[in-house]
């Protein structure tokens, strides 16, 4: 089942469920959907605070209670996390307020901010600050996506799905990209 289905399907739950896991995709079609009116622009971005920030205090609350064993348990965690550590020795608020900005450092980093002993309530607070901006962003995003396709498919009414499948294709290949970059960082 596509992305496209599951929103379309389960609306906001998808919504929830995909930020919950770190979905910008997700989120950028809730943002297209909310364009057409089969959802609300302001509750497509309150249910995506609720999951990106629920997920980030979770898992940062596991790495202050389990964080040094997990990290043991688990070599490749501790490589990514000393990557963390080190950035939040210079730049400690830069870091919570942008983490979930990089892909590749998004699931660890609340862990290993967990783990470095982080005040709780200053996490807490720039997370919320972070999240807040994220979900407003990346579901203006699509919701502009949406407006930009509509428009095209008005004026191309007899190639709309050629246009729509170019749109999706842009997307994802940005998307490919900015992931294939990440990860070739990572190993450097």
């Amino acid at each position: 089942m596509s992305l496209e289905v599951l929103v379309a399907t389960y609306g906001y739950w998808a919504i929830l469920l995909g930020t919950l896991l770190e979905g910008e995709m997700v989120l950028v079609l809730g943002g297209v959907f909310a364009q057409h009116g089969d959802l609300t622009l302001m509750r497509v971005m309150a249910v995506a605070f609720v999951g990106a920030f629920t997920g980030d205090q979770v898992i940062f609350h596991l790495g202050r209670l389990r964080g040094t064993r997990l990290l043991k348990r688990f070599p490749r965690w501790q490589r990514q996390a000393e990557r963390v550590f080190h950035l939040l020795r210079r730049h400690q608020n830069v870091v919570i307020l942008g983490f979930r900005f990089c892909y590749g450092f998004r699931t660890i980093s609340p862990f290993a901010i967990g783990t470095s002993g982080i005040r709780p309530l200053k996490f807490l607070l720039l997370d919320a600050l972070s999240a807040t901006i994220w979900a407003v962003g990346i579901a203006l995003t699509g919701y502009l996506i949406g407006a930009t396709a509509e428009a095209l498919l008005t004026k191309v009414e007899h190639d709309e799905r050629f246009v729509l499948a170019a749109v999706v294709l842009i997307m994802l290949t940005l998307w490919a990209f900015l992931g294939w970059r990440a990860r070739r960082r990572n190993r450097a």
